[in-house]
């Protein structure tokens, strides 16, 4: 093959170096070559030991969104200690006031059929006279009673639970009108005035006192029983002491009743407390009591100036 010289000094004939980048005429210019094609190279997968136990994924328990927007959120996580005391304290709070406010219907409701009873002649002279009304009210009341404390669904589900608290308010009421009409209106006044007396002072001493009455239940409970067999034995031996001595164990009985259901009410480190969504019942037990109370006073009253 021949190869056709480049440079000025050869075309002249005066010879020279041949360069070293001078390529056959028929040669193509080197961008023109194919690239080679080469096999792509096969690696053997690399096998890694797994790692050790102390760096492996650790699994975490699904965490539950915080209530009321979080911690981040106006309301404050209800996690921490104080802010969680502080709501249950508001809510025993609410509890409370509602409790007192349905407490307080039920007295105005009792003392204007008491006073109607006891100071309108006409009414006063027709209830004495219809007994079979007076025991129709007391197997109302008791069979209301039994339902609102034994039944949830009744004294949790609005409007039954007020409907039924509203009835028996009526009949307690009717049958403390009844019995108040057999007494004088000074004498019913009278037992009104401690009964309120009373109630002020052993609530506040409820809420003052660092005395647990909760955990006496039991020997409340038995002491009841005590003082309706006592009463029971009250029909058959018609002794006006006999009955005084009976009038005066019942306010001693009910008034430690009073202390029990307040504290119940109260909450906070008491060994047994009533749940805020139990107001209904709530509200029955303290009435219970201060009316009961209240016969009792009354009767001691009267035997008292007879």
């Amino acid at each position: 093959m021949a190869y056709q010289p480049v440079g000025t000094d050869v075309e002249a004939g005066k010879g020279g170096y041949v360069p070293p980048y001078a390529y056959p005429a028929t040669a193509p210019p080197p961008s023109e070559y194919p690239p080679p094609q080469y096999p792509p190279p096969q690696y053997p997968p690399q096998q890694y030991p797994p790692p050790p136990q102390s760096y492996q994924q650790q699994q975490y328990p699904p965490q539950q969104p915080p209530p009321y927007g979080g911690s981040d959120g106006f309301a404050g996580d209800l996690s921490d200690p104080g802010i969680s005391s502080f709501s249950e304290k508001s809510v025993r709070n609410g509890f409370i006031r509602k409790v007192y406010s349905i407490l307080f219907c039920q007295l105005l409701v009792s003392i204007a059929i008491v006073c109607l009873f006891v100071l309108h002649k006409g009414v006063n002279a027709y209830v004495k006279r219809s007994m079979g009304m007076f025991y129709s009210a007391w197997i109302a009341t008791i069979v209301i009673m039994i339902a609102i404390a034994c039944c949830e669904n009744v004294r949790r589900s609005f409007p039954l639970n007020f409907i039924m608290l509203g009835l028996f308010t009526l009949c307690e009421s009717y049958l403390l009108g009844v019995v108040s009409a057999h007494y004088q209106a000074d004498e019913v006044l009278l037992a009104m005035g401690i009964v309120a007396f009373l109630t002020l002072a052993i609530t506040l001493f409820a809420f003052q006192t660092k005395i647990d009455f909760t955990m006496m239940s039991g020997c409340l409970f038995v002491a009841l029983i005590v003082l309706i067999c006592f009463g029971f034995l009250t029909i058959f031996f018609h002794s006006k002491v006999v009955r005084l001595v009976y009038a005066c164990l019942g306010a001693l009985v009910f008034g430690l009743y009073l202390v029990m259901d307040t504290q119940l009410m109260m909450g906070g480190n008491k060994k047994y407390t009533i749940s805020p969504e139990e107001y209904i019942f709530a509200a029955l037990n303290l009435y219970v009591d201060i009316v009961t109370l209240f016969l009792y006073i009354l009767q001691i009253i009267g035997l008292a100036k007879n």
